[in-house]
């Protein structure tokens, strides 16, 4: 038989904490009742080489706790949209983000912050759009907070995701201090870990490796911020989902626990 006239389509081979993200949430979108529906990060995937990391430990239980995570974020931006339809999006740390693509309402603004070379992957698997911006930033160095082109008056929303759980309490005290000082009035939706998130049980319920803990987040981001008007955290275990209801039950004898064997959403506003 000869050979095809087409040879095969070379995978990108993307660093396994970016492409992770992206797997798990097209996973999560061939689940009955999924809690996100992510078609782009699916056909993304179909380019990328996955790395043997990306199938280690309790696949199932990672993509959960990490589909819930993205679904709280997903709600907390799309309420904002709602109120703020012209408003911008800041995403710092985006990495493979897909949210512009599942939340457009064809009138905000958006704006991906990351180092080079992940905005380098991106433009690589994603199609452009005149809403949606790439600057080169990070939570820890935040020079692009001089160089944002947001009129005074816009609404802003800030979202960070997975950045800030690579960063301890110090650099996050710092990011958290340096939006408030910069922003007269902002949103913001931020990702943190709980203390707890070590222990063996936090691990079996999907929890990663990360650089903080805290028990009580939000009272954290206060101490961070106190002239914040309002912080609301959200925990995953908080949610209506069937595949949560058997770690809801044994967790009800652990008053005040739910914050900090997870990652949980906090929503602030100053």
């Amino acid at each position: 038989m000869s050979p095809s006239r087409y040879p095969p389509k070379k995978r990108h081979q993307i660093p396994a904490n970016l492409v992770q993200p992206l797997w798990l949430r097209s996973r999560e979108s061939f689940v009955d009742d999924g809690l996100v529906y992510d078609p782009i990060a699916a056909t993304a995937c179909q380019r990328c080489q996955l790395a043997p990391e990306c199938f280690s430990g309790d696949v199932d239980q990672k993509q959960l706790l990490h589909a819930t995570l993205t679904q709280l974020c997903d709600k907390q931006v799309s309420a904002f949209l709602k109120q703020n339809p012209d408003g911008w999006i800041v995403n710092v740390g985006a990495g493979l983000d897909t949210r512009f693509y599942r939340l457009d309402n064809g009138r905000c603004q958006w704006l991906e912050l990351d180092v080079t070379e992940n905005l380098l992957w991106r433009q690589k698997l994603f199609h452009a759009s005149e809403r949606y911006h790439h600057q080169c930033g990070s939570v820890d160095d935040l020079s692009w907070l001089n160089d944002l082109s947001i009129p005074e008056q816009s609404p802003v929303m800030i979202v960070c995701e997975h950045a800030l759980l690579d960063c301890n309490p110090m650099q996050i005290a710092k990011f958290i201090q340096a939006l408030g000082l910069h922003f007269d009035s902002a949103k913001a939706s931020l990702v943190l870990a709980g203390d707890r998130c070590m222990h063996r049980l936090g691990q079996k319920m999907g929890s990663g490796q990360y650089a903080h803990g805290f028990a009580s987040p939000g009272e954290a981001i206060l101490r961070y911020l106190p002239w914040a008007h309002w912080v609301e955290t959200s925990s995953p275990l908080d949610q209506h989902c069937h595949r949560w209801k058997l770690w809801q039950r044994w967790l009800t004898t652990f008053i005040g626990s739910k914050q900090r064997f997870t990652p949980v959403v906090v929503q602030l506003r100053w």
